[in-house]
């Protein structure tokens, strides 16, 4: 997942997307080792350790990896898609906010 995500990121540096992540891992070092062997390029939180942190409590994560893809307007638009199901979700919304311009 991550080589996929990283490439996302990069095609879309001068666009108008943000990925961001929330990691449940029950260690702040361990999650800080992941980041760094992983080469996550993009922000990322550590929710506290464990599954029932303030973020993932608070947006009624129940499993993980959880991918919630946002519109402009903040609405969830998709769940859990990934790869190339993920680019067409993105480039859909993208597409809307540069034919609403």
């Amino acid at each position: 997942m991550y080589p996929h995500e990283r490439s996302l990121v990069k095609r879309l540096e001068k666009r108008p997307f943000a990925l961001l992540g929330v990691n449940s891992d029950t260690d702040l070092e361990a999650t800080r080792r992941a980041i760094e062997k992983n080469g996550i390029n993009w922000r990322s939180w550590w929710d506290g350790g464990g599954v029932g942190g303030p973020i993932a409590t608070r947006w009624k994560i129940t499993r993980w990896p959880t991918v919630y893809v946002i519109d402009a307007q903040g609405v969830i638009r998709f769940q859990d898609v990934r790869g190339p199901e993920l680019d067409r979700a993105v480039d859909t919304l993208l597409a809307e906010i540069e034919s609403a311009r």
